[in-house]
């Protein structure tokens, strides 16, 4: 995990804005801008955001993409990619990673791909890790976008990171009063294949939230001091922030 990259995103998102309580979502951008503003290292079908537009707008400016440069990684998205990536000689997936991203020329989203691997290897994490991510993914958040999905497995990811929490995924999915779906028993339900995915691309790095530590739904949230917490980003029901 790249704490500090993601940390020093944070802090310049927070900058920008110059309050602690307007919600903002830093991925978007307009057409007109053509520099990417990079947010994950693995993009795929239900990504959002800045990087999906770079990604759609070298695309088409390729002739493999025909649709609108909207942000949205959806089935037009996918399958300009699997036709880009066979023409290539890459595995035609429909999955932007590292190789796709080389031979699109998307040199700041290799970078950051390269210093995930370099800084969590992934190498930490095993199979038990990754299914009881994706178990408090699916409890927490089966009803939001794939991206709110991943954003929810990114919040944990990132506490295992900082010193405030327990350093292992176990110990913060199940320290004391720090989720909902623990509390209720939600967390004893089989994750399904989206929030397998969701976990996977969290751990691969894939941090929509921007290191954020906490979330909530303004809408049944009752903690004053939750609501005391600097927002990020709003994805879906959930409120992120630091």
């Amino acid at each position: 995990m790249k704490k500090a990259l993601k940390m020093g995103a944070v802090a310049l998102a927070v900058a920008a804005v110059g309050t602690a309580t307007a919600v903002f979502n830093i991925a978007y951008t307009n057409d007109e801008i053509s520099t990417p503003f990079v947010q994950t290292a693995v993009l795929r079908q239900g990504a959002s955001g800045g990087e999906v537009k770079e990604l759609q707008r070298r695309l088409k400016e390729w002739g493999y993409y025909n649709g609108a440069v909207d942000g949205i990684y959806g089935k037009g998205t996918v399958a300009a990619v699997k036709a880009f990536q066979k023409k290539n000689g890459l595995t035609a997936d429909g999955v932007a990673g590292i190789e796709t991203y080389k031979a699109l020329g998307m040199n700041d989203s290799v970078k950051v791909l390269e210093n995930d691997n370099k800084s969590s290897g992934n190498s930490n994490y095993t199979s038990s890790d990754l299914y009881l991510l994706a178990k408090c993914i699916y409890a927490e958040s089966r009803g939001e976008s794939y991206t709110g999905q991943v954003a929810v497995g990114a919040v944990i990811l990132n506490r295992v990171a900082s010193s405030q929490f327990p350093n292992t995924i176990s110990g913060v999915i199940y320290q004391r009063n720090a989720f909902t779906a623990v509390s209720d028993g939600q967390i004893n339900l089989e994750p399904d294949k989206t929030a397998m995915n969701a976990a996977s691309d969290a751990m691969n790095g894939w941090d929509p939230t921007y290191g954020c530590l906490y979330y909530y739904n303004p809408a049944v949230a009752t903690s004053s001091w939750i609501f005391s917490r600097q927002t990020v980003t709003t994805i879906g029901k959930h409120v992120f922030a630091i």
